[in-house]
């Protein structure tokens, strides 16, 4: 377990607290008794006032009242958070302006994603749909010397409730529009002697808010279900032990591609989208009417995760073990041209094999004079990945004309259109049209990691506290790729046919050999090709505190943070080295309670050395293809938490995150040096809540809710428009300021044991673009958009025993 809350009460859970000191205590109304929150942020118990790290904790009360269910319906109320969950098999995690680009098997991220204390290293375990979940605890800035590697923005940690020694269960259900249905059931059994069961299962489905124009078809519904049980058996009173299942399982369509150009008529192409192209004409997503034709559309997953936890309290030396076993599989083919025209299609899918074994030992121990923490941990992983593309025969056609890939001697013609004419001429009854096309690039990765750490307070004096630590990390990969050479069954036989012809070759009609496109690699097609490579590091944080005063903590500190190289998994032999940040931090944590206020604040400065990203180089006339972008980055900002209770059943909340991240060396794939330039980030985002509570007669009470969230727009730099990360001239807000607001009014009774309440999430149904994907746009001229969703409301009802 990376972080444990003994208590989360209602100012952390009403007023979204992003690392307080303290917490207001629940109940049927609000106290203004302001109780202290206990976390291991620091691998031991400490109370979060002691803990200088910039931490924010996200109780079950606080997902219920935003209406969250993954990581992806959180980040409105955590500033400086980013997850992309448009793919839920394939999520993108950044903070603090640090993520990582590439979602292939042989990278790591920079965000590390913990359930339980244990890490989700494959982005398609990282991305689950919340069940039983006790709080979320986010820490920000680099955890390199407590957590590992892939820690370099920070962490998010899942924690899940435990099996307790009462006897209780809960029913709860969610109801909304667009069909949403949402079930989640809960059942604790104590059964003697220190030990008790705990099962939850969720099952969610919705039809979504997009639908295909041509086929009427909804098509981003959800479809997902969810599975807990867990044993706690307290062997003696020094020893505990407890056994958990966890299972996950999606089975949904894909993420949808919303066409931002006009379907083009049957004959017609689209023209290329090069760099300088503004999005001056295109259609507005938002409004624009969907075509996806995808044949398989399919988002799935199943996942199963057993860990295991062992704790003895030798005197002095508490011990922890913690092993865990994971196993998923995932599917995801997408549309990537937003039509519904065979000349212009082209699908993607995603496929994932995973298997993982990790294991950790941990002591720890407290004398008046020094709380030290130290562990080993070892894991073993086997990830195999398949990077599958489709299309047509007519597509080909297409990127022969578009790209002139015969050469501007040829006309910049096509093949297999003509091909075909000439075929019906001669009266031969074939069509080299409508054929399929695949293209596919294996990957398998066998990894190891172990990490060695050691982290020491010093209590150097009554208020002041010296933390030294120190972890070394070493990692090792064998991968291999395969790119076979392209299957087209039919259009080879057709091409057999054709070519043993020697009246059609009198003709000149023959069946030119046309290899692979995408995934080409001459010499190496259908050969596989094997690497391996291996990384260290050391990464030490040092930290002195000081206590003025018994609710004012100040504190210093600096830290390093590591992400291990690693593998490109759509390019043979491509190769990503270490990166590494220095992070500088002066941070406040305050308490007032005869106001009945809580601060909490940090500054901060970081420099983030080689920096790697895979993007798509599509500067010249060819088949785009994804390359490894190096750059260096630094970033100083301000983290800031506040909350006020002015009165008993009222208490409002403030979250703040302001950075400024700039390039400090890059040349981007376009040749444009954007040093000294944004990265993009935006320099502010903020939320800002409030929650009042009303108190019945009969002990039960009315709560009602409302957050306003920020995210300041997109910074851009000379490469905003080639990126199509900011298009001023385009119809449709792209990189602008986004806001929404949610909200909620419900009842509980006196026990909590039965409630009921109306939720809204996007109040206001403000609509934003949400990101352009270019992946066929430089080919087949058909770029796409994601949106974010509009108003959505509901009603969730409560029971328990």
């Amino acid at each position: 377990m990376i972080l444990r809350t003994s208590v989360l009460l209602a100012v952390a859970g009403a007023g979204l607290a992003a690392g307080p000191t303290h917490a207001q205590t629940s109940g049927a109304a609000a106290t203004d008794v302001l109780t202290e929150v206990v976390v291991t942020a620091q691998r031991r118990e400490q109370k979060l006032q002691d803990v200088p790290i910039a931490i924010q904790v996200l109780g079950v009360d606080v997902i219920q009242r935003v209406a969250a269910e993954d990581m992806g319906q959180l980040v409105r109320i955590v500033p400086g958070l980013v997850v992309s969950g448009d793919s839920p098999t394939q999520p993108h995690y950044q903070l603090r302006g640090i993520g990582a680009s590439d979602f292939g098997v042989g990278t790591e991220p920079a965000v590390g994603v913990y359930l339980d204390g244990v890490y989700a290293a494959r982005s398609g375990a990282a991305f689950l749909a919340f069940n039983d979940i006790e709080r979320i605890e986010v820490l920000r800035g680099p955890q390199g010397t407590l957590l590992g590697r892939s820690s370099a923005a920070g962490a998010i940690s899942i924690v899940t409730k435990k099996p307790s020694d009462v006897l209780e269960g809960s029913l709860d259900v969610r109801l909304g529009n667009e069909g949403k249905q949402r079930y989640e059931g809960m059942l604790n059994l104590p059964l003697g002697e220190g030990m008790a069961l705990r099962f939850n299962a969720v099952s969610n489905k919705a039809d979504g808010f997009l639908t295909d124009a041509a086929t009427g078809q909804k098509l981003n519904p959800e479809k997902n279900w969810a599975g807990r049980a867990a044993f706690r058996w307290d062997i003696s009173g020094d020893t505990q032990l407890q056994l958990a299942w966890n299972h996950d399982s999606v089975n949904q369509l894909a993420r949808v591609a919303i066409g931002l150009i006009p379907v083009p008529a049957v004959g017609v192409l689209p023209a290329p989208v090069g760099p300088a192209d503004t999005g001056a004409g295109w259609l507005n997503p938002i409004t624009a009417p969907i075509y996806n034709d995808v044949v398989g559309n399919e988002e799935s997953r199943k996942l199963d995760d057993l860990v295991l936890n062992f704790d003895h309290h030798f005197g002095d030396v508490d011990f922890h073990s913690t092993t865990d076993w994971r196993q998923f599989r995932t599917r995801n083919r997408e549309d990537e041209d937003g039509t519904n025209r065979i000349a212009t299609y082209f699908d993607t899918a995603n496929v994932e094999h995973n298997d993982a074994w990790y294991q950790e030992f941990r002591l720890s121990g407290k004398t008046q004079a020094v709380d030290w923490v130290a562990g080993i941990s070892y894991s073993s992983e086997h990830a195999q990945q398949a990077s599958d593309t489709h299309t047509f025969t007519d597509g080909i056609d297409t990127l022969f004309s578009n790209l002139c890939l015969a050469g501007p001697a040829s006309g910049c013609s096509a093949v297999y259109g003509p091909l075909s004419a000439g075929l019906a001429q001669a009266g031969v009854p074939i069509n080299l049209l409508g054929l399929p096309w695949r293209e596919v690039m294996y990957d398998d990765g066998r990894f190891k990691s172990l990490g060695v750490f050691a982290d020491a307070i010093w209590h150097v004096a009554d208020k002041v506290n010296l933390t030294t630590g120190l972890r070394y990390s070493h990692d090792s990969k064998d991968f291999t790729w395969l790119a076979p050479s392209r299957e087209a069954t039919e259009l080879d036989g057709y091409a057999a046919i054709i070519n043993a012809n020697p009246q059609l070759a009198s003709f000149g009609i023959i069946v030119p050999p046309i290899p692979n496109l995408i995934f080409s690699y001459p010499g190496l097609q259908g050969v596989p090709y094997s690497t391996s490579g291996s990384w260290s590091d050391l990464s030490p944080r040092v930290v002195l505190d000081y206590k003025p005063d018994p609710n004012v903590m100040l504190y210093a500190s600096v830290a390093k943070g590591f992400t291990p190289g690693g593998y490109d998994s759509v390019a043979i032999n491509g190769k990503y080295d270490n990166e590494h940040v220095w992070n500088y931090e002066l941070g406040f944590k305050t308490a007032l309670p005869e106001a009945h206020v809580v601060l909490d604040g940090a500054l901060f400065y970081y420099a983030y050395k080689n920096k790697q990203s895979l993007v798509l180089d599509t500067t010249s006339l060819s088949i785009p293809e994804y390359v490894t972008s190096t750059s260096d980055q630094k970033a100083y900002g301000v983290d800031l938490d506040a909350r006020w209770q002015p009165v008993t059943p009222l208490t409002f909340g403030l979250t703040v995150a302001y950075i400024d991240s700039t390039y400090s060396k890059y040349v981007s794939q376009y040749g444009t040096d954007l040093s000294g330039q944004p990265t993009g980030e935006p320099t502010l985002s903020f939320s800002a809540n409030g929650d009042y509570s009303v108190a019945l007669s009969d002990g039960g009470s009315i709560d009602i809710f409302l957050v306003y969230s920020h995210r300041g727009a997109v910074r851009c730099n000379a490469d905003a428009v080639a990126t199509k990360t900011c298009l001023p001239q385009a119809p449709f807000p792209l990189g602008v300021a986004e806001n929404i607001a949610d909200g909620r009014i419900g009842w509980h009774s006196a026990d909590r044991k039965w409630g009921a309440s109306l939720y809204g999430t996007n109040l206001l149904d403000k609509r934003y673009v949400t990101g352009i994907n270019g992946i066929t746009a430089a080919t087949f001229g058909t770029p796409i958009a994601s949106v974010n969703a509009p108003r959505r409301f509901g009603i969730d009802l409560h029971a328990a025993f």
